[in-house]
């Protein structure tokens, strides 16, 4: 699609391919975070702005914007004499973070019990379904990236823009840790119990027990998160 300008004249004004720019961002920032989410890009790991453009295919210049994107999503931190390195948040980042994550989360499963659609329901309940057979192939970035769309939909569910903007400011923080909770095989399989038990509060409309379900599922990642990080501190293995 092209889009072309006109100025009252017979002739059109120059094409403008801005939607092929603007196409190559949302990639370069989607694949980027991607590496940063999955682990590919770890924790205070300093970015080789040459590799990355190897890697991707790209000029630095599209690179050099996308790393901006991720700076202000609080994935990335760019120091003038460092570049750019991927965030790490400390213990004490982590813990309160995923308090307000645990917060934003209830309060959006008990407004989405309130207006979610019989369509939107059925939706859920059919990724639900495809995040069971991601587990059952032990395909951890299949399953993270449907999770995340379920807990997405509840989010949009709610129909709160308010709720909805701070939800995605502070979830973008935490997506390379929620990933890394499911690292532990029981964990994995704990959480899939969780949202066995939101969907069934959903489909009922129960919006407090849907709220006290999403709740202690984050704190349960945050817990599983911090013990993780304890054992990489002093070189323990996590089974």
């Amino acid at each position: 699609m092209q889009i072309v300008a006109t100025s009252g004249t017979d002739s059109p004004a120059p094409v403008l391919p801005r939607l092929e720019r603007q196409r190559l961002h949302d990639t370069v920032v989607a694949h980027l975070r991607t590496f940063i989410v999955e682990g590919t890009l770890e924790p205070g790991r300093k970015l080789n702005e040459r590799e990355l453009c190897e890697t991707l295919g790209i000029s630095r210049t599209p690179l050099r914007e996308a790393l901006k994107v991720l700076a202000a999503e609080g994935l990335i931190d760019i120091s003038p004499n460092r570049g750019a390195t991927v965030s790490r948040l400390s213990g004490a980042e982590i813990q309160d973070t995923f308090e307000l994550m645990s917060g934003l989360e209830a309060f959006s499963g008990e407004l989405a019990c309130e207006r979610i659609t019989t369509v939107e329901l059925a939706e859920i309940k059919a990724l639900h379904y495809a995040m069971l057979a991601c587990r059952a192939n032990d395909d951890l970035p299949g399953y993270y990236r449907i999770n995340h769309q379920i807990h997405d939909r509840i989010n949009l569910a709610a129909r709160n823009s308010a709720l909805r903007q701070t939800y995605l400011s502070v979830n973008r923080r935490l997506q390379a840790l929620r990933f890394r909770s499911n690292y532990q095989k029981p964990k994995w399989d704990s959480a899939i119990r969780d949202h066995e038990e939101m969907l069934q509060a959903l489909e009922a409309r129960d919006g407090k027990r849907l709220a006290a379900i999403l709740r202690q599922h984050l704190l349960d990642k945050r817990d599983a998160v911090l013990l993780i990080q304890a054992g990489d501190a002093v070189g323990t293995p996590q089974a």
